[in-house]
């Protein structure tokens, strides 16, 4: 039985297999669709937890918390960043099946190395795990575009 995301992850073929991991996966990333505000780049932020580097914007995130009946006040009203994660750690079970929930633990593993399910039961010790991270180099905005390879970022919203 194959782990929940694993290397072969919507792999299914030896052909996708070979494509991905033998000419894809280490090419740079052109993203051209980051939602990441242009200032953050510039000014390399750091993130002083992982629901604000989360929640502070996501409106996939946001929409899958109004879905399941999530007080606004926790969806992008001023709650703390804590609560927000409770919240939205919460709605993950209910998620099974949606990309919101392959994208979170896609995220949860590849940049935090943890492979534990956003659950109330796991959200301590994510977000305990998480917020050492968030203090390092590695995990500021330019770090996160470094680990990922991004060569190029594009942003898809226009100055008002």
């Amino acid at each position: 039985m194959h782990r929940f995301l694993n290397p072969d992850f919507l792999l299914d073929t030896a052909a996708a297999r070979h494509l991905y991991h033998d000419v894809a996966e280490s090419l740079p990333i052109v993203d051209y669709h980051n939602h990441l505000p242009p200032q953050d780049i510039a000014n390399d932020r750091k993130w002083d937890d992982i629901g604000a580097i989360w929640l502070e914007g996501d409106h996939y995130k946001w929409r899958a918390m109004r879905w399941a009946g999530v007080n606004e006040e926790k969806v992008s009203g001023s709650a703390s960043f804590r609560e927000k994660f409770d919240a939205f750690a919460a709605v993950m079970p209910r998620c099974v099946g949606n990309p919101l929930y392959h994208w979170t633990h896609l995220e949860l593993q590849r940049y935090f190395s943890i492979r534990e399910i956003l659950s109330p039961a796991t959200a301590d010790s994510i977000w305990e795990k998480t917020q050492a991270m968030l203090a390092e180099d590695s995990h500021s905005a330019r770090g996160l575009l470094r680990r990922m390879q991004v060569r190029y970022v594009g942003h898809d919203r226009l100055p008002m």
